[in-house]
């Protein structure tokens, strides 16, 4: 009977929190995501533009990732004892920790547009194009910021609905600015890479306006003031870094090693470039319905360990790591199916679209033991604070295996751009092995917020 009644919940508040986090997800990479597809109908050059200058965006938003993913692991927790106090300490330092990564990035983008292209490009028109677009969009960064804070920790309290609903009209803002924009709609001349990032930052401002409206209009947990986000100790702020430091740092370093691979790809040519923008797109949309899961993962066993119900945290977490992995195989069979639909929306060369189908045949054969690896180190290892495991794991899979094979098979054995994807994501067996180790080990169940003021 137990067992039932702890299935029943684990299924009901798993859907209610991965169906809205998932489509919220969805729809904020869709607005970058958007501008790749939209832009396509212009050419590869353009396409080719657009998607390493998002590069640049993948980095900074992966470290706003680290930051908030650090925190809703303490506000979960803090949820489950309803210590609202707590929770908007934590809002504070996620929010003046974003900002200072949003004013370095904005800067980099805004002054040295050219010179941080050169690194992903060798291409002197998508240098130039990628360039006006980045030096637009930087403006968005500061209010990226803000947003990433309140959404992922408004997550946390298991209030998802709101994300999602500000995200529906984010896009919708996003998708019609960019056809008015880009293409020269209701008497606005066409812009073309510069619409498509006017279009972003104007999105990005109204989605930013309309978290801040409905947040305090409901007079939500993450209603404060700025005394109420700025009242912390300096015990609370080391416990903090103490475990969030260690969630920025994966970040970062799995992002720059991450960013190396586009280092290499861009070496091997603009085909390659484009393939690999184009393969990243159907990657994003495969991969939605599992960034919601490894949120609604995070939230419900932070909920139960800072219950101190340790038995029935290790419980979800073994279904966890059970269900990522089925409904990746799946997932997997159904983004083969569908790439031909996917594929057909872009204006490539053959080469092109044939080099694409082999990498998303790749991908989604490698997509089991990526959801997996998602599971365990954003929703299983962060929930119980054992952050530093996960760093090691994510961080030594990217640097160890993948980045070498990038440089070595990409522009030493000078192989195809599929052939090198696929060694890349041979680091993800790497990181199941000891995934499995350290979950059946529970040595990454840890209370956070106890004795916490």
């Amino acid at each position: 009977m137990m067992q039932m009644t702890i299935d029943k919940k684990f299924y009901k508040t798993l859907f209610s929190l991965a169906l809205p986090i998932a489509l919220q997800n969805f729809i904020s990479s869709s607005l970058n995501m958007v501008d790749t597809l939209m832009i396509g109908k212009l050419g590869e050059a353009p396409i080719a533009a657009v998607a390493q200058a998002n590069k640049i965006f993948f980095l900074y938003t992966l470290i706003l990732f680290g930051i908030n993913s650090g925190g809703s692991s303490f506000t979960a927790q803090f949820w489950s004892k309803k210590d609202v106090k707590g929770i908007r300490k934590v809002l504070g330092i996620c929010l003046l920790s974003g900002g200072i990564a949003a004013i370095v990035f904005s800067i980099g983008a805004i002054l040295f547009p050219k010179q941080l292209m050169y690194i992903f490009a060798k291409d002197p028109e998508v240098i130039t194009l990628g360039s006006q677009y980045l030096r637009i969009v930087a403006i968005s960064y500061l209010a990226t910021a803000v947003t990433y804070s309140y959404s992922i920790l408004l997550r946390s309290t298991g209030e998802a609905f709101i994300p999602m609903i500000i995200s529906i009209i984010s896009l919708g803002t996003n998708t019609v600015l960019n056809w008015i924009l880009i293409f020269g709609h209701l008497g606005i001349p066409s812009m073309g890479v510069q619409g498509a990032a006017i279009a972003t930052v104007i999105a990005r401002l109204v989605e930013l306006s309309l978290f801040i409206w409905l947040i305090y209009k409901k007079q939500s947990p993450l209603a404060a003031t700025i005394k109420e986000m700025l009242d912390v100790s300096l015990q609370f702020i080391q416990r903090f870094y103490k475990t969030t430091i260690f969630v920025i740092l994966n970040e970062f370093i799995w992002a720059l090693g991450t960013t190396m691979y586009s280092v290499a790809y861009g070496r091997m040519g603009k085909e390659a470039v484009v393939s690999i923008s184009i393969s990243s797109n159907v990657e994003q949309i495969a991969m939605v319905i599992f960034y919601g899961l490894s949120s609604a993962c995070a939230v419900m066993i932070g909920n139960e360990i800072g219950s101190e119900n340790d038995e029935r945290a290790f419980k979800y977490a073994k279904k966890f790591a059970v269900i990522g992995p089925v409904l990746g195989i799946f997932t997997g069979i159904l983004v083969i199916l569908g790439a031909p639909l996917i594929l057909s929306i872009f204006n490539v060369s053959q080469e092109v679209y044939l080099a694409s189908t082999r990498i998303i045949t790749i991908f989604a054969c490698y997509l089991p033991f990526k959801i997996f690896n998602l599971f365990m180190v954003v929703g299983i290892l962060r929930s119980g604070g054992d952050t530093t495991f996960g760093f090691l794991i994510d961080a030594g899979g990217v640097w160890f295996i993948g980045v070498p094979f990038a440089f070595i098979a990409g522009l030493i054995w000078k192989l195809p751009i599929y052939w090198v994807f696929a060694l890349v994501c041979s680091e993800e067996i790497f990181k199941v092995i000891f995934g499995l180790y350290r979950l059946f080990s529970k040595k990454w169940i840890h209370n956070l917020v106890n004795q916490m003021e």
